[in-house]
C-alpha cells in the first residue's frame, strides 16, 4: 500500500517532538565558556513558585521600637509558638469575633479590628495600615515607651538572686516599688480594650445622634421614607449590639475562670523560666565531686521551693481581674446605652402602631357610616324603581301626589338612616 502525505506529516511531527524532548532533557552546562548567569537567573525565577499567604505585620517590642514585617503563617507560628488554628481565628472569616486566648508563650488577641499576637517581649499586629487599626498603633507608640515595661522584667529577675552558698534569697525592695505597674502583655491588652471601647462609644454616640431625630420625625409623619430610615437604623443597632455583646461575653468568660487569667501572665511565666534556667546553671557550676552526695537533695529542695513559689504566684490574678472588670463595666454601660436606644425605637414603633390602629378604626367607622347611608339610599331607590314600572296604580290618577310622595319616601329613608346610626352608636360601633 502506498504511503500518503498524511503518514509523511506524522513522521516529521514525531521527529520534531523527539528533538524538543532531547533539548528539554539536556542538562545546563555551567562550565562552558558561553555560560550566561543572567539566563540562568531568569530561568530560576520563572521556575520558582511564588510563595502565597504572606501578610503585613507590625512588630512592637518592650521598648517601643517598631518594625514592619511581611511574614507567612509558618514564620509567625515559629516566632510566636502558637498553633495554626490561632491564625485562622485572626483571619478574615472571624472578622468581627472576639477572642482572648492564652498559649504557652503568647496571647492571641482578636478584638474586632485588632488582631495581634502578644508575647512577653513583643507584640505582632496584623494589618497595621488599616483605617480602624491606626488609632491602636498610635496608642502603642505613645504609651509603651513612657511606661518603660523593661523595668518590670529587671525587677522580676532581681526578686531573687543566688548566694555563694547556692541558696536563693528574695529582694523585696526591688519588687515592691513596681508592683502597681502592669506587665507588658497587660499594657498591650489594656490599650486594645481602650481603643475598642472608644470605638464602640463613638459608634453609639453617632447612632444616638442619628436615631432620635429620625424617630421623632417618624412619630410626626408615618411615611415610607421614614420607615425605611428606621429599619436601617434598627439593623445597624442590632449589629452593633451583637459586637459589643461578644467582647463583653469574652471578658466575662475570663473573669469567671481564674486559671485562664493566670495563663495570661506571660511575663510571670517568662521570669519563672529565667529563674529555673539560672538555677540549673548554678547547679551545674556547683557540681563539685565532694558535694556530689548532697547535690541531689539540694537541687530537689530548690526545685520544690521554686515550684511552690510559682504555684502561689499563679493564683494572684488581682491586677488582670481589676483591669478586665473596669472595661467590663465600660462595655456594660455601652450596652445599656444601645439598649436604651433600642427601647426608644420600640416605644416609637408602639406609638406608630397605635396611631395606625386609630386611623384604621376611623376608616372602619367611616366605612360603616357610608354603608348605613347606602342602605337608606338603596331603600329609596327601591321605592322609586317600584313606582317607575309600567303598572296600574290609583296613585297615578291623583293630581299633585308626586311631591308629597317623594318627600315622604325621602324622609322615611332619612329616618331609617338615623335609626341605624343611633343603633350603631348604642352598640359602640361608632365613636361618640
Amino acid at each position: 500500500m502506498a504511503k500518503g502525505p498524511l503518514s509523511l506529516y506524522r513522521k516529521i511531527g514525531r521527529r520534531r517532538q523527539k528533538k524538543t524532548t532531547e533539548l528539554q532533557l539536556q542538562p545546563l552546562n555551567t562550565n562552558s565558556d558561553n555560560y550566561n548567569s543572567s539566563s540562568v537567573a531568569s530561568v530560576s525565577v520563572r521556575g520558582k513558585k511564588k510563595t502565597g499567604g504572606s501578610r503585613l505585620w507590625m512588630r512592637f517590642d518592650r521598648f517601643g521600637r517598631t518594625e514592619l514585617l511581611e511574614c507567612d503563617k509558618n514564620a509567625i507560628i515559629k516566632r510566636a509558638s502558637i498553633p495554626a488554628r490561632d491564625l485562622r481565628i485572626l483571619g478574615p472569616v472571624f472578622s468581627h469575633s472576639s477572642n482572648i486566648l492564652a498559649r504557652e508563650k503568647a496571647m492571641v488577641v482578636n478584638l474586632e479590628f485588632i488582631k495581634a499576637i502578644v508575647t512577653a517581649e513583643e507584640v505582632l499586629l496584623l494589618d497595621p495600615l488599616c483605617q480602624d487599626v491606626i488609632p491602636f498603633v498610635d496608642q502603642l507608640k505613645q504609651q509603651l515607651p513612657h511606661k518603660s515595661p523593661s523595668r518590670i522584667q529587671e525587677a522580676g529577675v532581681e526578686r531573687s538572686h543566688p548566694t555563694p552558698g547556692g541558696q536563693w534569697l528574695p529582694v523585696p525592695e526591688a519588687a515592691e516599688g513596681l508592683q502597681h505597674e502592669l506587665p507588658f502583655e497587660f499594657q498591650v491588652l489594656e490599650i486594645a480594650l481602650e481603643v475598642v471601647c472608644i470605638y464602640f462609644d463613638n459608634s453609639v454616640a453617632g447612632l444616638e445622634r442619628d436615631a432620635y431625630p429620625v424617630l421623632d420625625e417618624l412619630a410626626r409623619n408615618v411615611c415610607t421614607k421614614n420607615l425605611e430610615h428606621v429599619r436601617t437604623l434598627k439593623s445597624n443597632l442590632t449589629r452593633l449590639l451583637a459586637r459589643v455583646q461578644k467582647v463583653r461575653d469574652e471578658i466575662e468568660h475570663l473573669l469567671d475562670d481564674n486559671e485562664d487569667m493566670a495563663q495570661l501572665y506571660l511575663t510571670r511565666k517568662w521570669i519563672q523560666n529565667q529563674q529555673y534556667e539560672a538555677m540549673m546553671a548554678a547547679t551545674v557550676s556547683n557540681n563539685v565531686v565532694t558535694l556530689a552526695p548532697n547535690l541531689r537533695q539540694l537541687s530537689s529542695n530548690r526545685s520544690a521551693s521554686l515550684v511552690t513559689s510559682s504555684h502561689s504566684d499563679d493564683h494572684d490574678v488581682e491586677d488582670l481581674e481589676m483591669l478586665l472588670e473596669a472595661y467590663f463595666m465600660q462595655l456594660d454601660g455601652t450596652r445599656n446605652k444601645i439598649l436604651s436606644v433600642r427601647e426608644y425605637i420600640d416605644d416609637t414603633e408602639d406609638y406608630v402602631n397605635i396611631q395606625l390602629d386609630n386611623q384604621r378604626n376611623e376608616l372602619i367607622q367611616l366605612q360603616l357610616t357610608l354603608t348605613i347611608a347606602s342602605f337608606a339610599i338603596a331603600v329609596e331607590t327601591l321605592i322609586a324603581g317600584t313606582f317607575g314600572m309600567n303598572l296600574k296604580c290609583q296613585l297615578f290618577k291623583i293630581k299633585g301626589i308626586y311631591g308629597p310622595f317623594v318627600g315622604g319616601s325621602s324622609a322615611l329613608c332619612f329616618l331609617l338612616f338615623l335609626l341605624m346610626l343611633g343603633y350603631a352608636r348604642w352598640k359602640r360601633l361608632l365613636g361618640s
